[in-house]
């Protein structure tokens, strides 16, 4: 078995196609949990950024000890730098999927708002609702926290029913309080989700 490993190690196939693809694979692993760490620190996930950050190291002294043990290699470093663009664009997927965090929307309805605050208080959102002055006259100011996963669906319904409505959407780390609508749990089965 040591041996046949060694044998493939030695095989001139195993540095000009093998390598550069656990390479590159090992680059796309790293920056996709560099960016997933990034996230967490970002919203106060103490627990899961130092773990992130352990893998995306160990992952990398990995990827660069293979580069640093072969320098003639050129296609090491095109594949490394490859799985370096491949893993921030995986890492953002990933990070889109799991739509992670809370969202400050601040809608300014110029239109009569009566119907829009009507059905986001039916969908269980909490709001709070002011009126300003606007440039021409005064409109209403309406300020609700949302789950980010929760987004496309809120945007959808707000330009369904006021679609004059300007958005302005913030990045929240942290709330106390606050009235959210009630969720379905989901839960993983294999590789799809299932609301229960």
């Amino acid at each position: 078995m040591l041996l046949s490993l060694i044998e493939l190690i030695e095989n001139p196939l195993f540095a000009l196609v093998i390598l550069p693809i656990l390479i590159f694979l090992a680059r796309v692993a790293d920056v996709t949990l560099g960016t997933l760490r990034i996230v967490f620190i970002s919203q106060g996930k103490r627990k899961l950024a130092p773990i992130m950050g352990f893998f995306e190291i160990f992952i990398w002294l990995l990827a660069v000890g293979q580069i640093f043990s072969n320098l003639t290699n050129i296609l090491y470093y095109f594949a490394y730098a490859g799985g370096f663009a491949m893993g921030n664009y995986i890492g953002l997927v990933v990070e889109n999927k799991l739509s992670l965090g809370l969202l400050s929307l601040h809608l300014i309805v110029r239109d009569d708002p009566d119907e829009l605050i009507k059905t986001l208080k039916e969908k269980g959102y909490g709001l709070t609702i002011l009126t300003t002055e606007g440039i021409k006259s005064n409109v209403k100011l309406v300020v609700m926290i949302i789950k980010r996963k929760n987004q496309l669906g809120v945007l959808e319904m707000i330009r369904r029913i006021s679609p004059n409505t300007f958005i302005s959407i913030e990045n929240v780390q942290s709330v106390k309080g606050g009235k959210f609508p009630l969720t379905q749990k989901t839960r993983w089965y294999l590789l799809r989700r299932k609301k229960v």
